[in-house]
């Protein structure tokens, strides 16, 4: 949840951390620090509050150092405050830490680190590691946090700096990603490789139980029993102006407007028109056995969760495959019974959520085989799985989900239609499918160019805290992420709901002062919502309709008509979604709320 940037090398570390924080910032913005090592002395600055208020405490100090560790915090033990930020240090202040995660025997260990004569100072997790390696420090800092590995439990993404180890940096990793970038004449460790795009492309992630030891001539990695371990680069494949704001007020409205750019994305090179077949050769490894798969279960959280119940639609509607859509946060506490060739499909934005992983971990041991859609190459689900998609949709820096969320569409669309082409779809219905995808782009800015319509028609209900999103079938999904997006960031108080189920309760709530977003394109269930409709406006409820352009009958019904180009059924969550962004885009606006960083949110949930 938190963000974690390091440096070492022979320029000023300060304005490399400070920089590499305010790209991590929508990982966490409660409070901040860095540390940065001078010879023998480390200086140390912390600060509540956004990556802002450090930088002003710090924008007129001259601090030579060339290694230096910070960090941007999203609080899990503690509140909010200087003293629960990081870096945490020991009591000699010889030690210098920073960790995304959560130590879940930090209680035994601070009661018998306290009965020692411990002196803490803080209310943090985190404060429990500065004082074990300080412990079991005798002059290797590598080996320290080697032993001190060995003695928690739970989740961490750390960085230690030792007070008399000038130029050394070690990281470590278990269950929370940690990203190690190498450049010439220095190195870096990031919990994401947006903190150091701009100095590096080259990277190494480590994997659960390993730690590096980073100097300005080079990196060593070795695993928590101390051996020794050979890995090769990556290289990223965004460029540091992928995440600019390049004239945008917030990173939530360029990502909405890079979507038609996503779609291509996402099926650039992996489209056989002729053939109405998409290639998809990351799910080759698996492919027999997937051909011959009649069960899948989808596991996700959030937004991709809903992406993982438009997918089930679209899987029923092109193969002969059962779809289950499972939350991974209560998956792994079911009695799992799967059928033989079952294959979970897990899909995440940072392939790192940790309840998403706890979930494949959990399915592995039962037999299942494993297949991933993420978007972070290198990511730990995508490591964990045999198989799987990579979005290719750069960076995405707002919290609310948005671009990546289409994308997962579409790939979930490419997968339901090469399954289908292999069982029972026609050569006429793949083609047919493909043209449609091929339009979507285009199509998609026709929807982005009403945006000033929905703008005004955003300032037109933002003040009335209460609303419901209405879908059946694919929209059904839609609605829930319509509303969930409103939530995230705008603060309304907002409800998904199967259209069909008004009568057993919701419709009680109707009234002039509750908008309705009816999610109504011209596909097998519009008669069906129509009525919804109709039951709404019979009690006064103002209605906003998303509805396939040269739609009479909505025209006639709703209070506010926003048009999307028509396409395929299974085609239209994708169209569809784009107005409930742009909405709850423009209510937060007007609302003037933090958009890009909604309170109590954070990009990347690698905790329970």
């Amino acid at each position: 949840m938190c963000g974690i940037v390091c440096y070492v090398g022979k320029k000023k570390a300060k304005p490399i951390l400070l920089e590499g924080l305010k790209r991590l910032e929508y990982r966490g913005y409660d409070s901040a620090g860095l540390a940065v090592q001078d010879g023998n002395h480390i200086h140390c600055f912390r600060t509540t509050g956004k990556i802002i208020e450090l930088e002003k405490k710090i924008n007129d100090l001259d601090i030579c150092g060339t290694t230096g560790i910070a960090h941007t915090r999203w609080a899990t033990h503690g509140e909010p405050s200087e003293a629960n930020a990081h870096p945490q240090m020991d009591q000699d202040e010889n030690i210098f830490l920073i960790h995304n995660g959560i130590i879940e025997n930090y209680h035994t260990l601070k009661k018998r680190l306290e009965k020692s004569g411990t002196v803490f100072r803080s209310e943090t997790d985190t404060e429990v590691l500065a004082h074990l390696i300080a412990l079991n420090f005798d002059g290797n800092l590598d080996e320290a946090v080697r032993k001190t590995m060995a003695q928690v439990e739970g989740t961490f993404g750390l960085a230690v700096i030792h007070r008399h180890k000038p130029g050394e940096v070690v990281v470590a990793r278990r269950g929370s990603p940690l990203i190690i970038g190498i450049g010439k004449d220095e190195n870096f460790a990031a919990s994401d490789v947006a903190a150091m795009v701009r100095y590096t492309n080259k990277v190494i992630h480590l994997n659960d139980n390993e730690l590096a030891s980073l100097s300005d001539e080079g990196i060593t990695i070795s695993t928590a029993q101390a051996k020794t371990v050979e890995r090769a680069t990556e290289t990223v494949e965004w460029q540091p102006e992928d995440a600019e704001l390049n004239g945008f007020p917030h990173f939530m409205l360029k990502e909405i407007f890079e979507q038609p750019e996503t779609i291509r994305n996402a099926i650039r090179g992996r489209l056989e028109p002729g053939e109405g077949v998409p290639k998809l050769g990351g799910i080759m490894p698996v492919w027999e056995k997937l051909k011959e798969c009649r069960h899948v279960v989808i596991v996700a959280c959030g937004t991709s969760y809903y992406a993982g119940c438009v997918g089930r639609y679209t899987f029923e509607k092109l193969t002969e495959i059962g779809v289950e859509v499972e939350l991974a946060s209560e998956f792994r506490y079911r009695k799992l019974n799967f059928p033989p060739n079952t294959f979970i499909i897990a899909i995440s934005q940072s392939g790192e959520t940790a309840d998403t992983l706890a979930a494949i971990r959990e399915a592995k041991r039962k037999g299942a085989h494993l297949m991933g859609i993420v978007n972070v190459v290198g990511s730990s689900i995508s490591r964990e799985t045999e198989a799987g998609i990579y979005c290719h949709a750069g960076p995405e820096i707002g919290v609310a989900s948005t671009k990546i969320f289409i994308s997962q569409l579409t790939i979930l669309t490419l997968l339901a239609l090469l399954l289908g082409r292999h069982q029972k779809l026609s050569l006429t219905e793949g083609v047919e499918a493909i043209k449609a995808l091929s339009a979507l782009p285009d199509q998609l800015k026709r929807v982005l160019a009403q945006d000033n319509y929905i703008q005004a028609v955003a300032e037109k209900y933002y003040r009335w805290n209460n609303w419901l999103f209405l879908g059946r079938k694919y929209g059904y999904p839609i609605a829930m992420e319509g509303a969930l997006k409103l939530k995230e960031i705008s603060y309304i108080h907002a409800e998904g709901y199967a259209a069909g189920e008004m009568k057993h309760g919701p419709i009680a709530l109707i009234n002039p002062e509750m908008p309705t977003v009816a999610i109504v394109p011209k596909d097998s269930m519009h008669e069906k919502m129509l009525n919804n409709i109709h039951e709404i406006k019979s009690r006064r409820g103002p209605v906003i309709a998303i509805a396939t352009e040269g739609d009479e009958k909505i025209k006639e019904m709703a209070d506010d008509v926003i048009e999307i180009p028509q396409t395929l059924d299974y085609l239209y969550p994708i169209l569809c979604v784009v107005p409930c962004q742009l909405l709850a885009y423009h209510c937060a606006r007007f609302l003037n709320r933090e958009i890009d960083k909604p309170r109590n949110l954070a990009k990347s949930v690698t905790v329970e």
